[in-house]
């Protein structure tokens, strides 16, 4: 597998810019390099849930983001095969998530990653186990 270049990471980040359900939970991709990204969200008002706290939905959708992120950067495509989260805090609306996920293991049609999700502070939100397949196809744009 070849080393992504420049170009292509920035299209990748310009293509995960545009999708329907990023744009709709206000999720940047502020960060991606091939086995790594990190990816932010501001939690609002509309995001809760009928407690009146930020609904888990929005929560694995940032750390979904930053897993798809990581593991396409390679340039090949790969898919979500099963991913474990827990939550460990409740996050107060209005403050900034970040998710970072980190491969962990890259084999030939597998990978593994861990995902977290902190606030501003350091508390942590969520942590993930992922596991991708890797199809051996060139992701292109």
């Amino acid at each position: 597998m070849t080393k992504p270049d420049g170009a292509f990471l920035a299209a990748f980040k310009e293509r995960a810019g545009a999708q329907g359900i990023a744009r709709m939970l206000g999720i940047e991709l502020a960060e991606v390099k091939p086995g790594y990204a990190r990816t932010v969200m501001t939690c609002r008002p509309e995001m809760a849930n009928i407690l009146g706290m930020v609904h888990g939905t929005a929560v694995f959708a940032l750390m979904d983001e930053a897993f798809q992120a990581a593991c396409n950067a390679h340039g090949t495509i790969a898919v979500a095969l099963s991913m474990s989260l827990a939550f460990h805090n409740a996050p107060e609306m209005e403050t900034t998530l970040t998710a970072e996920a980190q491969e962990i293991h890259a084999g030939r049609r597998t990978a593994t990653y861990q995902i977290t999700v902190t606030d501003p502070s350091g508390l942590p939100i969520a942590s993930c186990q992922a596991l991708a397949y890797r199809k051996q196809k060139p992701l292109e744009f």
